[in-house]
């Protein structure tokens, strides 16, 4: 039986090459990067190194980058420190974040004197930027932290970072994108993005699971969530995860080296199976943007409701193509999507995620609706 991975936004498989950069981290150079002899200056080094190479490509200075265990970490730094440190009193996001951002954002108001305002979104999970600036003018000098991601991990709906951090800005209000799902698959330019605090997981674009990082705009004021040692210049403590570090690094290289082909290839891929789902399942739709400004490497499907598509992912996976019913975060939870509950309460209908990688293929793609197709024609059968 063929196997196909398309659940790419969960996690990516390993690159050959960001492999072949951590190696030398797990075997000869072990040396613990805090120590002053030679063994710690080799991996000291290398840490460096790999934070000037992220700056680099991200034109930010190397200071402004945090290494982190990924991207829930940097999320809860920034939504917790700015309760704690920096005075903000009202957390702007919305009911569709990823739940690093949500469920912090309600243990925060919880906890403490912070109030949290909902911004209301438009059916493709596009935020209602005239709503989002009706809530910047009530809470305009009350020390505010908006914090919306990039895209979305489910329906792949992307923002404009830079329309709503100029809004941020014009209020005095801080910016926070959580861009796990589009870090190595987009540019970004730092120096010019209205934007103080950006979060990126590894994983997301073939690099090591467990690595990641908080960019945080110079100035921030952030105080360290983890105490203990003065790693990552007294920012995160604890001894670096040096092979996971110089993999982060490695798996940027990789991702800028050829940005607009990996694009034009995965984008093809997600064209190709709207076009052929829709050619060979009557009634299917699709959640969210669906429009080519939308984050490329992600496809939420509706199917319809008909009785032929209720152990469809299950049967999926027995038929050894791997996909996701949402967000594979929340695997180990009985509830619904939160995504697609807050935008499409009412609709019926069983929901897939197939995502995509630069290691994804046509065939791939034409297997997959092949399979659909006759899980639905067998479901039909049965019913």
């Amino acid at each position: 039986m063929q196997r196909i991975y398309l659940d790419n936004a969960a996690t990516t498989p390993l690159a050959p090459e960001v492999f072949d950069a951590m190696v030398p981290y797990l075997k000869e150079h072990f040396g613990n990067p805090s120590a002053i002899h030679a063994f710690g200056r080799k991996t000291r080094a290398a840490v460096e190194q790999s934070r000037r190479t992220i700056a680099r490509l991200l034109n930010c200075a190397p200071g402004e980058i945090i290494f982190t265990s990924g991207g829930t970490e940097a999320d809860n730094m920034v939504l917790q420190g700015a309760v704690r440190d920096l005075g903000v009193k009202h957390i702007i996001t919305s009911p569709i974040e990823h739940h690093a951002v949500e469920l912090t954002a309600h243990a925060i108001e919880g906890a403490s004197s912070a109030e949290v305002h909902w911004v209301r979104l438009h059916p493709d999970g596009r935020p209602d930027l005239g709503h989002l600036e009706e809530l910047l003018k009530a809470t305009q000098g009350k020390g505010v932290l908006v914090s919306l991601m990039h895209a979305n991990n489910e329906i792949g709906t992307r923002i404009d970072l830079d329309v709503i951090g100029s809004l941020c800005r014009k209020h005095g209000a801080l910016f926070h994108s959580d861009t796990v799902q589009t870090m190595g698959h987009y540019r970004f330019d730092l120096e010019r993005t209205p934007v103080d605090f950006i979060t990126c997981a590894a994983h997301k674009f073939h690099g090591p699971k467990g690595t990641g990082f908080l960019y945080m705009r110079s100035g921030a004021g952030l105080k360290p969530m983890i105490l203990g040692g003065s790693q990552e210049r007294n920012m995160r403590a604890g001894t670096e995860n040096i092979a996971g570090i110089a993999g982060l690094a490695k798996a940027m290289e990789l991702a800028y080296d050829d940005l607009e082909g990996h694009q034009r290839h995965v984008q093809g891929l997600k064209d190709l199976m709207m076009k052929r789902l829709k050619e060979e399942i009557p009634g299917v739709g699709f959640n969210g943007d669906a429009s080519a400004d939308a984050l490329y490497t992600v496809l939420s499907v509706r199917f319809p409701d008909d009785g032929r598509s209720e152990m469809l992912l299950y049967n999926l996976d027995i038929e050894g193509v791997a996909c996701s019913g949402g967000s594979a975060c929340s695997s180990g939870s009985n509830k619904g999507s939160h995504v697609l509950g807050a935008l499409y309460p009412e609709r019926p209908g069983a929901n897939i995620r197939f995502s995509f990688s630069r290691y994804s293929t046509t065939s791939e793609v034409e297997h997959a609706v092949t399979v659909l197709k006759r899980i639905l024609q067998l479901e039909a059968v049965r019913a």
